[in-house]
């Protein structure tokens, strides 16, 4: 059961690292050494500068942490990058690494340094949405509000949402039945096959 969580936080990791990798290279940012395990004054002054604060620094040096053991365990993994986000690859190669028995034993060794991924990194992660995305987003909230799901929150200037709601109640169902084609989502599923 243990061995589950730990190889469900390092998936975490590796889709953070994933939803960045089309990402272009500053070419300016310092990545944190992993036998350091913690982060540059450098990197800590850009996530300052970047609105990040803090926490970002703090994951930064978790994550280098997490590196660190798992090289003392025989894993040769990557440095994590400015945002904290490790690359152990992807496909064939991550699935092939979780299988890999040394791999499973080095996480549950280094459990204890794994942390979650700050909010402020899942949404620096996320790429902008468009001007039409942005209100396709706030016809949706609207949508639902309107139609029982009275605590769904208005999506920020950015688009993102901006708070939790209740999901289980027969408003917020209905809502969602009536609303998901403004998103794309059918109100009917289709029949299944076989």
């Amino acid at each position: 059961m243990r061995t589950n969580r730990v190889l469900l936080a390092v998936a975490a990791s590796v889709m953070a690292f994933a939803l960045t990798g089309c990402g272009g290279d500053d070419g300016g940012s310092k990545v944190p050494s992993a036998a350091s395990g913690s982060a540059t004054a450098a990197s800590g002054a850009a996530a300052a500068e970047n609105g990040a604060g803090d926490d970002v620094a703090a994951y930064v040096a978790a994550q280098g942490k997490y590196v660190k053991c798992l090289r003392d365990n025989g894993i040769d993994a990557p440095d994590p990058d400015s945002q904290g986000n490790i690359d152990f690859g992807g496909g064939d190669n991550l699935r092939a690494l979780k299988k890999d028995a040394k791999f499973q034993a080095a996480s549950e060794a280094c459990a204890e340094y794994v942390t979650a991924v700050p909010e402020s990194v899942e949404k620096g992660n996320q790429p902008a949405l468009t001007a039409a995305q942005i209100k396709v987003k706030q016809e949706y909230a609207t949508c639902m509000q309107k139609n029982g799901a009275a605590d769904f929150p208005d999506p920020g200037p950015d688009g993102l949402g901006q708070g939790e709601w209740d999901q289980t109640s027969a408003g917020a169902k209905r809502a969602t039945r009536i609303c998901g084609p403004i998103i794309g989502v059918p109100a009917t599923a289709a029949p299944g096959k076989g």
